[in-house]
């Protein structure tokens, strides 16, 4: 294969259809290769079954930490020590309820942490704070 240098200032007129077919025959592989895998499917026929999901929520769970740092099961008071003892018992039920911790603006965050370390220990896995709204 020759080459010659073509001095003159003629305009070439042939559009170069090497980079085309380049660029197609890699589309043409590229389709050839994925559409086998799009279209690869199995057909079952799957079995009819009826099932029902429980419907039954979870109970939810308050406790309350006061200005004084005492702790409210429900409307039992608890003992800061027998606290995490209570919420396991309540850990252990299937399903398992919501713990929902509603403290005292006026109580130290210290006994906040308390209830959410004992909770986190007695194994309750859904854990979340009330509060109120700004007031306008």
């Amino acid at each position: 294969m020759s080459f010659e240098m073509n001095n003159s200032d003629e305009v070439m007129n042939e559009i170069n259809m090497t980079p085309l077919v380049d660029v197609m025959l890699v589309l043409l592989i590229i389709f050839i290769i994925t559409i086998p895998v799009v279209q690869h499917a199995v057909k079952v026929e799957l079995p009819h079954a009826s099932s029902t999901q429980d419907k039954t929520p979870p109970a939810n769970l308050q406790l309350a930490v006061d200005a004084q740092g005492q702790f409210f099961l429900g409307k039992q008071p608890v003992a800061a020590d027998a606290l995490e003892g209570a919420l396991r018992e309540h850990a252990a039920r299937d399903p398992q309820p919501q713990l929902y911790i509603r403290g005292d603006k006026k109580v130290p965050y210290e006994q906040v942490a308390l209830a959410m370390t004992a909770a986190q220990r007695a194994g309750l896995a859904k854990i979340g704070f009330v509060t109120e709204g700004k007031a306008p």
